[in-house]
């Protein structure tokens, strides 16, 4: 009986035990791989027969003569590799490997320092505290003391106030000379070279600075070609100053300053259309401002200006004229094209408020000049279909005058090529007989030169000259700016290889 109840009470314990007891779920464990190339920190050369272990242990490795391990079946998690190898510091980095992934990691080990550290740099060109250098300046310096300088190598580094990201300019060189370039106007920099010997040991110079000169106050803008990009270039009237503004693979151009001085207008296709842009005068902040293309017949990227209080923009979108404030907020529709026309140039003037505006067909010699209301009513036509390309329609200064340009000779080409295409001046009452601006002055050798087309006037700031474009009527020589006066004396060359220009 007694042997019967003690087994009793035995079964009793192991169930209520197990009654007891909850299921627990045991995660699988995972893996991934982890790709180790270690290389010598100073030489970038891949460093053979390393040794390689990680923690959690996944065993010991060697890399092969490209300095490479692939190891499987690490894993997923935080993972740490250790690399080992004669003669240099060991090295230990971290690695998140997840679960089916590979994980590529580049150590670097140095060797250790064993000889005495150069002395520092010293003597900076340009000296520290100097003001008024170019945006492209050659920073220099010189090795300190007896160490042989053909010893030395050198890294260095710039930074841009009020900014923390750094530039890399100079890295493991023998060079005591390194070249800044694209820096900004008016900006201080500052910069630290440091000097490392044979034996790894290196040395740092004091920190640096310069300032870079004020932004010049170039008076003209336009587009230029270079190399099959097309960009935004500021200059004063001798090319002397010389500003690159936009740099990107996308095509940059029809550049317009505000009346304000302040801000560029232009034009880009980066997001496939060409689209309104503005950025600072250094080419600095660019920001889209439209979200309807600047396009439509003959019109890519050309068809808009300023208000004259710089506030507004308007621009052509096929057969619709748009409104939009510098920012980009409230966007107008301020007036629809007749069928089977689109909008194309266009001006503004302050006096009488109203706006010139170019409509075309789908041949770009057909084409005519309306003044509207500037709230886009009661279109009046100016300037009828002629034989020839007509283009270019600007107010002068004091909005009595519209300029444009003609194809006089009356080349009605679907592919919109001109042969001699003329400036003209009208006064915007119709009274008098307009003026040929390119017929100019044969006995004062101030002519079109023939066989070349006179583009894209604009009024200079003074309202006495116009700025205007000049390029052989076969489009294969570079287009060429120049200005002259309102009679067609004094036609100047400026610039080469130069288009679409504003003078402000």
């Amino acid at each position: 009986m007694r042997i019967g109840l003690l087994l009793l009470t035995g079964w009793a314990l192991v169930l209520s035990a197990l009654s007891g007891c909850e299921d627990v779920t045991v995660e699988p464990t995972t893996y991934g791989s982890v790709d180790v190339t270690v290389v010598d920190a100073r030489t970038n050369q891949p460093l053979s027969n390393t040794g390689i272990s990680t923690n959690p242990a996944t065993g010991s490795y060697l890399t092969d003569a490209q300095g490479h391990i692939l190891l499987l079946q690490v894993p997923a998690g935080l993972v740490a590799v250790s690399a080992r190898r004669t003669g240099y510091s060991g090295l230990t980095t971290n690695v998140n490997v997840a679960t089916g992934q590979t994980q590529k990691v580049v150590i670097q080990l140095d060797k250790p320092s064993s000889s005495t550290p150069p002395n520092a740099p010293v003597r900076p060109a340009p000296v520290t505290g100097a003001t008024g250098q170019p945006t492209d300046v050659a920073l220099s310096w010189h090795p300190n003391g007896a160490t042989r300088a053909d010893s030395l190598r050198y890294d260095v580094i710039l930074f841009e106030s009020n900014n923390l990201n750094q530039r890399t300019l100079l890295s493991n060189s023998k060079d005591t000379v390194v070249t800044a370039t694209g820096l900004l106007y008016n900006t201080t920099y500052y910069w630290q070279v440091t000097a490392r010997n044979t034996g790894g040991a290196s040395a740092r110079s004091s920190v640096w600075s310069f300032q870079t000169g004020p932004l010049p106050d170039n008076r003209y803008l336009f587009a230029r070609t270079s190399a099959g990009n097309t960009d935004i270039y500021s200059s004063d009237n001798t090319g002397g100053s010389l500003v690159r503004l936009t740099s990107s693979a996308a095509v940059e151009t029809a550049p317009q300053l505000s009346p304000l001085r302040d801000i560029v207008a232009y034009t880009s296709n980066a997001t496939g259309q060409y689209q309104l842009y503005t950025m600072n005068r250094d080419g600095s902040n660019q920001r889209q401002i439209t979200a309807l293309s600047v396009e439509g017949y003959s019109n890519a990227g050309v068809g808009y200006r300023w208000s004259p209080d710089g506030a507004q923009i308007i621009y052509a979108h096929y057969d619709q004229l748009y409104r939009i404030n510098r920012d980009g907020s409230g966007l107008t529709l301020l007036a629809t094209a007749p069928a089977g026309r689109h909008f194309r140039e266009c001006d503004w003037t302050s006096q009488g408020n109203r706006l010139i505006v170019q409509t075309i067909g789908s041949n770009p010699y057909d084409s005519e000049l309306y003044f509207y209301n500037v709230d886009g009513t009661n279109p009046v036509l100016f300037i009828g279909n002629l034989p020839g390309r007509l283009d270019s329609p600007s107010f002068s200064i004091d909005g009595t005058r519209v300029v444009y340009t003609r194809d006089v000779a009356g080349f009605n080409s679907p592919a919109g090529r001109q042969l001699d295409s003329h400036i003209f001046i009208q006064r915007v009452d119709g009274t008098g007989t307009p003026v040929d601006v390119s017929s100019g002055n044969a006995s004062a050798n101030s002519t079109k030169p023939v066989g070349t087309n006179d583009l894209t006037p604009r009024y200079s700031p003074d309202g006495f000259r116009l700025i205007f474009v000049n390029r052989v009527n076969d489009d294969l020589s570079p287009p060429e700016l120049w200005t002259v006066n309102l009679d067609g004396i004094g036609r100047t060359k400026l610039f080469s290889n130069a288009f679409l220009p504003d003078w402000k």
